[in-house]
């Protein structure tokens, strides 16, 4: 199996799992525009809050995930029922390259060779918010006027991005997800992120990111069912330069959040081809 294949067994079992129990929630009905014939009018205006000015980021969305066929071979992605985010495999998209410094060329080859072993999430480690919108399963938005709440199923992780006007903290505790906040620019939502722990992986590939790293987000929700997150990284310890991607998600309707522990009962580590982890 390519050495992608094997990392990508662990987020292929998780997104099949997540499938699976997501819709199990008996008679959730997401409130929507509909469009004359009654079928959800994802194509609808964007909600705003109640000030009928700000945009309404708040839903559950399902980042754009791709099937495994020759097309998308070269990810070393595998069969899985509702296919992979790209960003998840690699965060630069299909056959791109990062601007690495020359140890992080190093660390990315090596992490390839090693397979899943080394994989954060294999020892489910959360998420960086650098790649958390490429997650395999559903994040649930929840905003109010000073604050926007990121909920992940994996792991229960959330997420906090202040909207009150404060500034970023300085040396501050390094956090798995740092420090945010956001202001809005017209439609547009920029966040601000620092306070990172160091070590941390943006996707199956191990491209690294480091305590030195800034993320900037600027998330636009395009209609009623469409997000859209374009991320710049700027990590002068890894990258030799800032760099950006793309994320776009949709909204996953009639359905809710429920928990993913990936260590409770943990069955997944032996079923990964090529994985020697004990």
């Amino acid at each position: 199996m390519h050495p992608l294949g094997r990392l990508a067994v662990a987020i292929a079992i998780g997104s099949c799992s997540v499938a699976t129990v997501s819709a199990q929630w008996p008679e959730v009905r997401t409130k929507m525009p509909l469009t004359p014939s009654g079928a959800p009018d994802l194509s609808a205006p964007a909600p705003k809050l109640a000030d009928g000015k700000t945009p309404d980021l708040s839903g559950i969305w399902d980042a754009e995930k791709r099937p495994c066929n020759e097309a998308t071979a070269a990810l070393g992605c595998i069969d899985a029922q509702q296919g992979i985010p790209p960003g998840a495999i690699n965060i630069a998209g299909a056959n791109n390259e990062l601007p690495m410094q020359p140890w992080a060329q190093a660390a990315v080859k090596e992490r390839t060779a090693n397979g899943a072993k080394d994989f954060p999430i294999s020892r489910c480690l959360p998420i960086s918010p650098a790649n958390s919108w490429a997650s395999i399963t559903l994040l649930k938005v929840v905003q109010t006027s000073d604050t926007l709440v990121v909920l992940d199923e994996y792991m229960l992780q959330f997420r906090q991005i202040f909207l009150d006007g404060r500034r970023l903290p300085d040396n501050a505790e390094p956090l798995f997800k740092g420090y945010s906040v956001g202001k809005w620019e017209g439609d547009t939502l920029v966040v601000e992120t620092t306070g990172l722990k160091d070590g941390a992986w943006l996707d199956v590939r191990g491209h690294p990111l480091t305590d030195q790293a800034r993320i900037t987000e600027r998330i636009r929700r395009v209609d009623y069912g469409h997000l859209q997150v374009d991320t710049t990284i700027d990590d002068p310890k890894a990258y030799t330069k800032p760099w950006s991607a793309t994320t776009r998600l949709s909204l996953a309707t009639n359905t809710e959040l429920l928990e993913y522990i990936c260590n409770e009962n943990e069955k997944s580590l032996q079923h990964m081809v090529g994985a020697d982890v004990k």
